[in-house]
């Protein structure tokens, strides 16, 4: 038995209804509100500085600057981001991220930087308060209650 032809052409009409780009759909809306609270430079005023005695690599981020240029990540919609480390080496991470009203979650740590899943961060007042994530699959074993948290504040606009 074959399908009516106007079946088809139905199906293939509401397909190219929904969005082709993930960032352009309806959801995205939502997500910007939510995230708005997180968008800034941060500078990092307390952290702890992570050694893993597998990698023997110090860990130390310094900044995060949190965007609102859309990326396409997949079939999600993503914002950009950036981390800036001054240990083990002066390093800047391109990553990508979203906020929800709990807490805004940074991904795109490269697996050779280490066991890292991500940052987890919340708005505690007028700071921005987290923790690195760290990713099990990657084989380092981390004790039960490590954590490497960080407290920023905004960065401050130069005075012009």
């Amino acid at each position: 038995m074959r399908p009516h032809p106007l079946t088809s052409t139905l199906l293939a009409a509401l397909a190219a209804c929904g969005p082709t780009n993930p960032c352009g759909a309806s959801e995205m809306h939502l997500r910007a509100r939510f995230s708005q609270a997180y968008v800034g430079h941060w500078l990092v005023a307390r952290g702890d500085t992570v050694t893993l005695p597998e990698m023997g690599d110090r860990f130390k981020l310094t900044d995060v600057i949190l965007d609102t240029a859309r990326v396409a990540v997949g079939r999600t919609c993503r914002f950009k981001g950036t981390l800036v480390f001054a240990v083990p080496r002066a390093e800047t991470l391109a990553v990508t991220w979203y906020g929800s009203p709990e807490q805004a979650l940074i991904y795109g740590w490269p697996a050779d930087l280490g066991p890292f899943a991500g940052v987890g961060a919340s708005r505690v007042g007028d700071s921005l308060v987290g923790a690195i994530l760290f990713d099990a699959q990657l084989g380092v074993q981390v004790r039960p209650g490590v954590t490497a948290r960080f407290v920023a504040g905004r960065a401050r606009r130069a005075a012009r």
